[in-house]
């Protein structure tokens, strides 16, 4: 099939680039004419991992290119995927729909022949209608379908879930939709893959509620962290115990410091702003917002707590402070809440993270910067892993209790068997387990 995907932010680049590898001819477009200049360089402009190697290969196969000419992006397309952004809306929390309509509308404008129009972008319940009367009322004298379809990609695995994912969920009110959904998607009939027709209204919820409902788990489990820290319990063995029922499963029960990313924040909120409008209260939702939030901030009194009550002239060493491992995304990471309280309250903060650092300079800028592990706890006062990057996990614990100032790890992601962390002489403080002291 012929495919525009308008928007080459995450979301866009990697459907992109999954669609082309799937043998469709695909064409990226955006107006940042930088983004573009980059990856028609053969750069990239976020980290995925595996991402570089399926953009050059298809690059070079002809399947993929890209422009800033939407009205030529556009031209021939069987169906035109909408990627843009929908961030929060300042004041007020609704999902931000400018860059979708304005997207739709010059998509409408540019075209010449009848095509689908698909919201990739994830989006509140009614766009896609919005949408359909906005092409009715920019273009009558054409027929332009609507679909919705969207996306499920977890960062720092999107490509595995874009190629192998659980289903894919395609709402369509139309027979022409339908057929391009299906054109679209018709290399996983191979495997199987549940791919679910449903209205577009249907749709768009699904996503709001497969992320609400994941959200909620996390903080549920985060809850039961700090119980856990009360009664003597262990929360991965609760969360193991848990998990094995086959009707909760294992997946998002891991106690830490709170949700970040580009998709739990925003559209948990996004959904409670949506249920306000239509007279429904989401108690459970608003909950999770509230928890979460809190959350971050109970982290910073945990790390205090830890450090004797005071950071005031102590040194700490953070170790990462993106808002998950395989990404360099920071929107809403818990470290945005956790450094800066932390520098408030007198402490020096030295991170390390080994992809984040060029976007978090930008938002973090009293933070010092180190090139390694290694050199992040330099005489640190205190260690405190704040993502849990596979690379922490294999530390040579007995080369750094030489190179601290004190010999402490507050482990926010539970990455350390606390027995072994004190074996090798440190105080050892993690989520929803008991606290140990360096063994004698």
């Amino acid at each position: 099939m012929r495919i525009a995907m308008i928007g080459v932010g995450y979301v866009g680049l990697v459907s992109g680039a999954c669609f082309a590898e799937f043998g469709h001819d695909v064409t990226c477009i955006d107006v940042d004419p930088k983004k573009i200049a980059m990856l028609e360089a053969g750069g990239i402009p976020i980290y995925e991992p595996g991402l570089d190697a399926l953009v050059e290969k298809n690059v070079k196969a002809g399947r993929l290119t890209f422009t800033t000419s939407l009205e030529e992006g556009v031209l021939d397309k069987e169906a035109i995927f909408i990627a843009v952004g929908t961030p929060t809306r300042r004041g007020d929390g609704h999902a931000d729909l400018t860059y979708v309509f304005a997207a739709g509308e010059a998509i409408a404008k540019a075209l010449k022949e009848p095509t689908v129009v698909v919201t990739k972008s994830t989006v509140p319940v009614g766009t896609g209608r919005k949408l359909k009367e906005l092409f009715a009322r920019v273009r009558p004298d054409l027929k332009i379908d609507i679909a919705s379809n969207p996306e499920f990609l977890r960062e720092g695995s999107a490509i595995e879930d874009f190629m192998r994912p659980d289903r894919v969920v395609c709402g369509v009110d139309s027979e022409a939709a339908r057929e391009a959904m299906r054109g679209c998607y018709r290399p996983l009939n191979t495997i199987e893959v549940p791919i679910l027709f449903t209205s577009l209204e249907t749709s768009e919820l699904i996503k709001y509620a497969t992320n609400s409902f994941l959200a909620t788990k996390i903080t549920f489990i985060n809850e039961m962290a700090d119980l856990c820290e009360k009664v003597g319990a262990d929360v991965n063995e609760v969360a193991r115990g848990m998990g094995l029922d086959g009707r909760i499963g294992r997946k998002f029960l891991h106690a830490g410091p709170g949700y970040g990313g580009s998709c739990f924040p925003k559209d948990t909120l996004a959904l409670v702003r949506t249920a306000e409008q239509n007279g429904v209260d989401l108690r459970i939702v608003e909950s999770t917002i509230n928890v979460n939030e809190m959350r971050k901030r109970r982290m910073v009194r945990k790390i205090v707590d830890a450090m004797g009550g005071s950071v005031a002239g102590k040194t700490i060493a953070v170790l990462g402070v993106t808002f998950k491992p395989n990404t360099d995304d920071m929107r809403d990471a818990p470290s945005l809440v956790v450094l800066p309280s932390l520098k408030g309250e007198g402490a020096t903060i030295r991170a390390y993270d080994p992809e984040g650092k060029k976007e978090a300079e930008k938002l973090l800028p009293e933070v010092l910067w180190a090139r390694d592990p290694y050199e992040a706890v330099e005489g640190a006062d205190a260690i405190v892993v704040l993502t849990e990057w596979n690379e922490f996990r294999g530390l040579d614990l007995d080369r750094i209790r030489q190179m601290v100032a004190q010999p402490r790890i507050i482990d926010l992601r539970n990455i350390f068997n606390p027995a072994e962390v004190a074996q090798r002489g440190f105080s050892y403080t993690s989520i929803g387990r008991p606290s140990v002291g360096p063994a004698v």
